[in-house]
């Protein structure tokens, strides 16, 4: 499950050794072979930690930073309502019980991590701000008890980078609020449980997990969480303990450019968008700590690359375009629906890239816990203003957003993909679409189910509803799985005043039917939406066209009428002629999500050896009922009038 992609694709094996050969380097050792590559020579090391600013606080803001913050939160309304509430949660926690660390039913303890970055941020947040000593003696007792901890599960390493996270900010922000046997004990912890630990990845090409690879060479969000939090730890005690801080600072960022490099060409992001709000959080952290701490040279060398990034300046375009009307994502790749890509960095990349609509974005989507208000802009811009374009399609991931208006809760929404089977949290899912309209999600996505059901990152894409092909609105051909390792590449995108669509080739998908197919998605008049499958089969083949839906179902022959929260829309097979709709259970079994209240509207159809087509309408019932179908004309013609 867990991969290097884009960037080392092309290289397979080769590329992680080139990779590992570069990150060698980094740390100082000359044969790629070399495992572990010694640590850099006394003076190199100190130099780099020399470039830290000793004042603190250091991590993601100044001390000049605290007058300029309490300021905006007594002065600008709305970040003196958010502060307000953060301030009011911090107070909520006085009394709670401090974080218990037991482990998950994956064995675990990451959800305790991240609520121990949650409680620290909102506490010495508080604690900086109002100089609440309450509120600081308060997350310093959290620090400590994490510092108590044997271990911070190195083996599951994305628990040990959000606990260095956690613990180095409080570390720096309450630095003077804590005894001097109390820095102790929390900076020990940050350098034995948090640094060292990372020091073992970046040294050597092995993979040093239970999942089998090593995050320091990856391509998906555990790279950029891992060096992310190994970044706020070495700047946080880098005065302290200067070789140990340097060594990480050395390695981090370059490790990191393989991850970064997975935005290109476009800022699309092929772990879906819940996994772009993780891997951005840490990534825009990473960058944050290092150009806050450093002296400005030393920080862009570092930072420079990783800014300068392929697709990374655009990367906000995809957490905007990724949300429905409603603000339900489009939810490929383990996402949910709902708050998927709440993103306070995207107010960072707002500013970074001069992009007030980032801002826009960043306003509606808070996390309450003071980094909304870290990097707070107000000088927003909406959509409509911004004349942002109503559809995207990017290429790095091969997925299409296709719009109605922007800032309207009815519009029309349609999220469209081809995309690649073997992405890091993928399902074998080529070819499948969510739709929204008149305020209501009418295709729905399921989403991920429970991680922690048995060998869900090894093996479970063939197995479980909600990753296999016949959990997802796409074709399924003799009722087997996509293939795995499968690309469905769009060879056509066109966006023009009235209409929009997309077309992916879905072919080499369904390798054992032999079957050469392509889907079309069309946003006709912005307001209805046909979606248009065509095969040429090698070989006779059972095709089920499928759609999940929360809406109640009404069959008649080739037409379906969906009922939802007081509206009705209307599915109309328009080919092949004489076909018809039926209505299928979507439920799994146990231990998986019973996908309760979701069923299946699917065309079931036998077909010969030769060319079919399957032509679908979704559209409002009052439109269908007044207006033509769209002519249906060959995806050929989809094709030639897109180039």
């Amino acid at each position: 499950m867990f991969r290097v992609k884009d960037s080392l694709r092309s290289t397979g094996v080769a590329g992680m050794l080139i990779a590992a050969l570069i990150v060698g380097r980094l740390l100082g050792a000359d044969d790629p072979a070399a495992t572990p590559a010694p640590s850099p020579s006394p003076a190199a090391a100190p130099d780099l930690a020399a470039a830290v600013r000793t004042e603190r606080p250091r991590l993601f803001l100044r001390g000049a930073d605290l007058p300029r913050l309490r300021a905006l939160v007594k002065d600008d309304p709305t970040a003196a309502a958010w502060y307000a509430e953060v301030r009011a949660s911090a107070r909520a926690l006085l009394p709670a019980p401090l974080v218990e660390y037991r482990r998950d039913k994956r064995g675990n303890w990451l959800g305790a991590a991240r609520s121990a970055v949650d409680r620290i941020w909102r506490l010495a947040f508080v604690a900086l701000l109002d100089g609440d000593h309450v509120a600081a003696r308060r997350a310093i007792a959290e620090l400590l008890h994490a510092a108590e901890l044997p271990t911070w599960d190195p083996d599951h390493f994305l628990d040990v980078a959000e606990l260095t996270h956690a613990v180095g900010l409080g570390y720096d922000w309450l630095h003077a609020e804590m005894t001097p046997d109390e820095r102790a004990t929390v900076r020990d912890a940050i350098c034995r449980l948090g640094l060292r630990a990372g020091l073992s990845f970046y040294r050597t090409r092995a993979p040093l997990t239970r999942h089998g690879f090593n995050w320091a060479l990856a391509d998906h969000n555990w790279n950029l969480v891992c060096n992310g939090g190994m970044v706020a730890g070495a700047i946080a005690v880098a005065d302290e303990e200067p070789a140990l801080a340097a060594e990480v600072l050395r390695a981090a960022p370059l490790s990191a450019r393989q991850a970064f490099a997975s935005f290109a060409p476009d800022g699309g992001w092929g772990e879906g968008p819940g996994y772009w709000a993780y891997a951005t959080e840490y990534g825009v952290l990473l960058l944050a700590a290092l150009e806050g701490a450093l002296d400005p040279a030393r920080a862009a060398e570092l930072t420079g690359p990783l800014r300068a990034a392929a697709g990374f300046s655009r990367t906000g375009d995809f957490a905007v375009h990724a949300l429905g009307p409603r603000d339900l994502a489009y939810n490929f790749a383990d996402a949910n629906e709902p708050a998927s890509n709440v993103a306070p960095q995207m107010y960072w990349l707002a500013r970074a890239f001069h992009r007030p609509l980032y801002a826009w974005h960043a306003a509606r989507h808070r996390t309450g816990t003071g980094r909304d208000l870290l990097w707070y802009s107000p000088e927003q811009q909406g959509p409509r203003a911004a004349a942002f374009p109503l559809d995207a399609y990017f290429r790095g991931v091969e997925a299409v957003f296709l719009r109605g208006a922007w800032e309207d809760p009815a519009a029309v929404y349609v999220g469209f993909k081809g995309g690649d089977n073997s992405e890091n949290h993928s399902h074998l899912d080529l070819g499948t679409f969510v739709l929204d309209g008149d305020g209501v999600r009418w295709a729905v996505d399921l989403g991920r189910d429970d991680y922690a059901l048995p060998h869900y990152f090894s093996g479970a894409k063939s197995k479980y509803y909600r990753l296999r092909t016949a959990g997802h609105n796409t074709l399924l051909l003799d009722g087997k799985n996509q293939f795995g390792r499968a690309k469905a590449p769009v060879v056509a995108y066109r966006s023009t005043l009235d209409a929009a669509y997309a077309v992916a080739d879905l072919s080499g998908t369904y390798p054992e039917s032999g079957a050469r197919a392509r889907r079309g998605v069309l946003l006709r008049e912005r307001r209805e939406v046909l979606v248009q499958d065509e095969l040429e089969l090698a070989r006779p083949a059972e095709a089920a066209w499928q759609m999940h839906t929360r809406a109640e179902v009404s069959l008649d022959g080739a037409r379906a009428e969906l009922r939802q929260d007081g509206k009705t829309w209307t599915a109309t097979l328009l080919s092949p002629a004489g076909a018809v709709f039926t209505v299928e259970s979507a439920a799994a079994p146990a231990p998986e999500n019973p996908n309760t209240g979701v069923r299946k509207l699917v065309v079931r159809l036998a077909l010969p050896a030769g060319p079919a087509r399957i032509a679908v309408r979704l559209a409002s019932a009052e439109r269908a009922s007044a207006t033509a179908p769209p002519e249906l004309r060959p995806l050929d013609d989809w094709v030639r009038d897109a180039r």
